[in-house]
């Protein structure tokens, strides 16, 4: 079981910021980010509390953060009476994904320069998103209609990419945290960088000092480039492959790897998006880690979508027998 660890002294306490030139070195000179990184953090995506809210918080907001999730770990751990009766045969029972310790979203909100921002998102000032247009909204409807008539638990191929643990794109590019494996490997050589993504296994080959592939040759991760502006590694990718109702064509985004201590790198990205009325911005520290990444198996066997279309198969025969 995990156990939580709370020392608020040093929960949101400065941090000793490294020179540059302590950040280690390849041979060439250039900051060199190979490493894991664990990027776990309480930090929300997006600013909470309205628009007239913070852009930063001080320690005490943040500690009662750390202390509002510590309260619902313990909860949701809380002893359960293991003499309680099963439910009821047929019964459409909440599983609730994983119990709540495979889970980890970090033990505290991250802090950039000895500040503590109070979400990743940092432009539009306000910390949301761009609302979406109204053009992009009308695709998403007619791409609905197109797939009116086929079940969503019909066959394994009509249950999205992310039920087949195939690819999670809005966590992906540009790497967020998620509820957990939220651990980032950067390999890195003279000509390209690595950056293998925890969840779901995604493997990410940026192409240094590289055009882009022609336009018609996309794919669900795009096609990424780098270079190198003094001490950070700019990454674009483009050419996204866009599924129906949801084009991704036009879609740009452009990630920026900086040192931040000698241990921490910081992360910053920005997303053109046609889909939405402006561009945006967040950015947040990957801080190092010692933990090792493990296979992103998934479904464990496979176990969660055989028994999700065997579900489904019993309740169409429910439905069938229920017909007059």
């Amino acid at each position: 079981m995990r156990t939580w660890l709370f020392a608020f002294m040093g929960l949101v306490a400065g941090s000793a910021f490294a020179d540059p030139e302590d950040f280690p070195r390849t041979a060439s000179g250039k900051p060199d980010f190979s490493g894991r990184y664990d990027i776990s953090t309480l930090t929300p995506y997006t600013r909470r509390g309205g628009p007239d809210a913070p852009a930063h918080i001080d320690a005490k907001a943040a500690e009662g953060v750390a202390e509002g999730a510590k309260r619902r770990y313990e909860y949701s751990m809380r002893d359960r009476d293991p003499d309680r009766a099963p439910p009821e045969k047929g019964a459409n029972v909440d599983a609730r994904s994983y119990d709540p310790v495979w889970f980890d979203q970090g033990l505290k909100m991250f802090e950039i320069n000895g500040r503590i921002p109070s979400s990743i998102i940092v432009d539009p000032p306000n910390g949301q998103l761009p609302p979406v247009l109204e053009e992009a909204i009308a695709r998403l409807r007619a791409g609905a209609q197109a797939r009116a008539g086929r079940g969503r638990f019909d066959n394994p191929e009509s249950l999205n990419l992310r039920d087949r643990c195939l690819y999670l794109g809005h966590v992906t590019i540009p790497a967020l945290p998620v509820v957990y494996n939220n651990i980032k490997t950067i390999v890195q050589t003279e000509d390209h960088v690595m950056i293998l993504i925890e969840w779901m296994h995604w493997a990410r080959l940026v192409r240094m000092d590289a055009e882009h592939l022609p336009d018609d040759m996309r794919s669900l991760g795009g096609d990424s480039i780098g270079w190198w502006e003094d001490d950070t590694l700019v990454v674009e990718t483009t050419n996204f492959f866009s599924s129906p109702g949801v084009p991704d064509q036009g879609r740009r985004v452009v990630e920026r790897f900086s040192p931040l201590t000698k241990d921490a790198l910081l992360y910053r990205f920005t997303v053109h998006d046609p889909n939405r009325a402006a561009p945006y911005t967040g950015e947040m520290p990957w801080p190092k880690t010692e933990s090792n990444m493990y296979e992103y198996a998934c479904h464990e066997g496979n176990y969660s979508m055989f028994n999700t279309l065997r579900g489904a198969r019993h309740q169409e025969r429910v439905a069938l027998e229920s017909k007059p």
